[in-house]
Parts: structure tokens; sequence; C-alpha cells
């Protein structure tokens, strides 16, 4: 008598593949999911901070505002992961913020979270992350 080779797979092994995969996405969406939120805040706060350069300069040639008809020019490009596009910029002799708030493409878990840089007397500029932004999705150097 004849045996049959088996071909193809049988039911209980397909299950079992389907279970490795099943746990292994379970655990692979979160931190993924984790990963795309951080890496939104670091863009945005990123994006935000190249404003840096342009409150300084502005500083340095005694002007207090960005305008187009002065040297004081806001030259940051539009992001889509910020609200309205830009960071808002408010500048003093003596201190001067950078508030990017997230809205727009930005994760539904950071939208209205904020990233503000804060310029002191000195000229040292820091970073703070708040309103929605959790601690584990705030870059260290720029903590909540």
């Amino acid at each position: 008598m004849e045996r049959k080779k088996q071909q193809g797979f049988t039911l209980i092994e397909l299950m079992i593949v389907v279970a490795i995969i099943a746990i292994l996405a379970a655990i692979a969406i979160p931190q993924y999911q984790t990963y795309v939120i951080r890496s939104q805040v670091a863009r945005a706060m990123s994006e935000s901070g190249d404003l840096k350069v342009a409150v300084e300069d502005c500083l340095n040639n005694g002007l207090l505002t960005f305008d187009p008809n002065t040297s004081c020019v806001d030259t940051s490009t539009p992001s889509d992961i910020l609200d309205g596009g830009k960071a808002a910029v408010a500048m003093s002799a003596t201190t001067s913020t950078i508030i990017a708030k997230l809205g727009g493409h930005a994760s539904s878990k950071i939208k209205d979270g904020t990233v503000t840089w804060t310029r002191d007397d000195a000229g040292s500029w820091t970073c703070k992350t708040a309103d929605g932004i959790t601690p584990n999705y705030a870059p260290a150097s720029c903590p909540n």
C-alpha cells in the first residue's frame, strides 16, 4: 500500500501562525504609535526652534516685531502639524517666547499641546512642553 505524501498545512498549523502574528502586532502597533507621536513632538520642537535664529537677528538689530518691510522677517516655513501652520512669537527687549501649538495633522493624542521656547535676558533658550503632551511623548531636551 502506497502512502500519500502530505501536501499543504493543517488547520492547526495555520491557526498557530495567525496567533503568533496577532501577538506580534499587539506589541508592535502601540510601540509604533508612540514612536510617531514622539517624532511629531520632536518635529514641532525643531520647527519652532528654527525661529530662534530669526528672533535673535531681530533683537540684535533692535527690532521687536516681524515686519517684511524691515530686516526682521519671519523666515520659517509653514508646518502641517502646527495649528495655523506657524508658531507664535512674542518679543521684548529682555525676554522672548516662541509658542508652537500642535494641531493640523498632529496625532489626536497631542493635539492642542504646546512646545514653548523661552529666551531669558542673558540670551539662553529653554524648551518646555505642556497642555496635552504627556512626559512619555516629550523629548529629553524639551521636558514637560
